[in-house]
């Protein structure tokens, strides 16, 4: 089994397994099942383990680049996509529970919590900015998007940003977890902006004359 079999056959149904082990242990919770106890306020518990497990697909999806890089994995990027789409979905579920269980589907309080509560705002921000993203990653849509796709692509460090900024305004004493995200993300930034600066750096550079033979009858032939 070659590497690229390995990746389908073995990796992504591991990680897509894993993926979903939140998803179950809430589930259980939520259903009473296996004895799993969501709490004293149950309804609370799952709004905050969907949101945080939301943050930390996205925080592992933009993790993906900088570890293909330092490791050389080069098939690493195959998982990307859906680590992507498993944020989106505990994103939705984040969302869902707040407006059924916590609202009780009252729209007139979401537009009012969404106007006047601001790590609302900022949330529901996220979540809207994350739907193109799931809509357009298949390849379809990364072939017909051509150049604009990674544009687009590239706003998942914004929702991020907005992520960590919503859970940070909505603690109100320990802020200690949201601190720890946004100290992931800082370094996760910083190591993409020192990576577009040796970009650019290595774009400026002169490059080296052409090779001459020993004799100097000839030089290295140009490419076409």
């Amino acid at each position: 089994m070659n590497v690229e079999q390995r990746y389908r056959f073995l990796y992504k149904p591991f990680v897509f397994a894993a993926s979903l082990i939140p998803f179950a242990w809430l589930l259980c919770g939520a259903l009473g099942l296996f004895d799993v106890s969501l709490g004293a306020d149950p309804v609370k518990k799952l709004e905050h383990e969907c949101g945080t497990w939301a943050l930390n697909f996205l925080l592992i999806t933009l993790l993906v680049t900088p570890v293909r890089q330092l490791t050389g994995l080069s098939h690493l990027p195959r998982l990307r996509r859906m680590l992507g789409l498993f944020a989106f979905f505990y994103a939705v579920l984040h969302f869902t529970v707040y407006l059924t269980l916590d609202l009780e589907f009252n729209f007139r309080e979401l537009f009012k919590d969404i106007a006047k509560r601001p790590y609302i705002t900022i949330g529901f921000a996220a979540l809207v900015l994350l739907i193109p993203l799931a809509v357009t990653s298949t390849n379809k849509m990364m072939r017909r998007l051509g150049r604009r796709w990674q544009k687009l692509h590239r706003l998942i460090y914004v929702i991020a940003g907005l992520g960590v900024w919503h859970f940070y305004w909505q603690v109100k004493r320990d802020v200690r977890e949201p601190l720890i995200y946004a100290g992931i993300l800082a370094v996760l930034l910083g190591y993409r902006w020192l990576k577009a600066q040796q970009r650019k750096r290595a774009m400026g550079a002169p490059r080296p004359a052409a090779a001459t033979s020993t004799s100097g009858s000839a030089t290295a032939p140009e490419r076409t």
